[in-house]
């Protein structure tokens, strides 16, 4: 799954200067290999063994094997970062990366279902679900979504092993 992508080269040395897809990159920083793709005018993949990720200033800066020199960096631009998802850390309970929200049905604490996570929205303070409801065919228009706080005040459980998350909210909202 895509966490990331190489802005540009970092140094003279092979430096890969990194723009995360998350504001907790976790999963850049523990995974040992990252899978490139490219969408630019040469697409293809490549697999990067990790030598070092580290924070720099307000961004990432990664080393990798083969990568000694400013121009095999440059070579690199453009790519995204994808790690399996078995890479990723553990989190604590409660907590959850939205790549394994997305895809879970939403129902109401009646049962009546309200739709499938499309997305969500990082509004600083929290996240917001993105429904798309029964009967919208995607891509779905805004004013077609369902956007529910994902706060524990509206909801009561996710359960990733039944792909369902019930929540505190109405079909009327």
């Amino acid at each position: 799954m895509p966490v990331g992508r190489i802005l540009d080269a970092w140094g003279i040395k092979g430096g890969l200067k990194v723009q995360a897809y998350s504001v907790d990159a976790d999963a850049l920083f523990s995974a040992k290999h990252w899978y490139l793709k490219s969408t630019g005018p040469k697409p293809g993949q490549l697999l990067l063994a990790v030598r070092s990720v580290r924070e720099q200033g307000e961004g990432i800066v990664a080393t990798a094997e083969g990568v000694d020199d400013r121009n095999a960096a440059e070579a690199l631009r453009g790519h995204e970062i994808f790690i399996p998802r078995s890479d990723f850390p553990r989190t604590p309970d409660g907590e959850y990366y939205w790549i394994d929200l997305i895809g879970l049905d939403v129902v109401n604490r009646e049962s009546q279902a309200l739709g499938r996570v499309i997305g969500l929205i990082d509004t600083g303070p929290h996240a917001v679900l993105r429904i798309l409801p029964p009967g919208v065919e995607e891509p779905a228009k805004p004013d077609q979504e369902r956007l529910i706080p994902f706060v524990e005040a509206f909801i009561d459980d996710v359960s990733l092993e039944a792909k369902r998350i019930t929540v505190d909210w109405g079909l009327d909202y």
